[in-house]
């Protein structure tokens, strides 16, 4: 494909208004993962042992259940993360999830999260129709203040898929969140045994690729920063 696209194609993509896309996958070579690190460092050479080593760990990951064929967010970031220029936007110091149901009423989710960027500290709370969606939102009052831009990226699909039928609800999922900051989609994965683990990563994910995107690598100022602690605790 790459040494003639014409075996594949029958007219040039650009042509039509739309792109090549060089899908990624546990079948993928060097040729294939080469292609993709030169569109995010040109200058890369094809004997940089770290393409072999990229390629590796994308096997790797993708035998434990990740699929990176449709999350080409998460590739980006895990080939920034394992080149060390992924700057880190904030870390998790701890979440906890609550569903709460009881007779004759409907289910009620709420969380809790704590994050640091950088010497500051969010603890913030929120509800929501699921835990998951209550983790989502308590996240973006956590990160809100901080990272303004977060405002414009919004969750557009989500997806879980199980990895072994045969363990029943032990099995481990797949989640597949994609995103749109109104112009452009994204697609991110999470893997885990526990729903709401995977349902973190892709969300987590699908955050730092929205916000890198958007070129906010630096929360906001101090000012807005101790707003955000101010206003940070309770839910909505």
């Amino acid at each position: 494909m790459l040494k003639n696209p014409a075996t594949f194609e029958h007219v040039e993509p650009e042509t039509v208004g739309n792109e090549r896309r060089i899908l990624v996958s546990d079948y993928s070579g060097t040729s294939t993962i080469f292609y993709k690190l030169r569109k995010l460092w040109p200058e890369i050479d094809r004997k940089d042992p770290f393409v072999r080593e990229l390629l590796l760990e994308l096997k790797e990951l993708e035998n434990q259940g990740y699929e990176f064929e449709a999350a080409e967010a998460s590739f980006e970031l895990l080939a920034r993360r394992k080149r060390g220029e992924l700057p880190t936007l904030f870390e998790l110091v701890g979440y906890r999830v609550v569903v709460d149901r009881r007779p004759e009423q409907e289910p009620y989710a709420e969380a809790t999260i704590r994050v640091r960027v950088g010497d500051r500290e969010a603890h913030t709370a929120a509800d929501g129709t699921g835990p998951v969606h209550a983790l989502d939102r308590a996240l973006r009052k956590a990160l809100g203040q901080l990272y303004p831009r977060l405002e414009k990226i919004r969750l557009v699909d989500y997806k879980v898929r199980v990895l072994d039928a045969t363990r029943g609800t032990a099995t481990k999922v797949r989640v597949l969140v994609t995103s749109t900051d109104g112009k452009d989609e994204w697609c991110t994965v999470g893997v885990h045994d526990n729903i709401i683990e995977a349902s973190w990563e892709a969300l987590v994910d699908s955050i730092i690729y929205g916000l890198l995107k958007n070129g906010e690598l630096q929360p906001d100022s101090d000012e807005r920063a101790e707003a955000g602690r101010e206003g940070g605790a309770g839910g909505d």
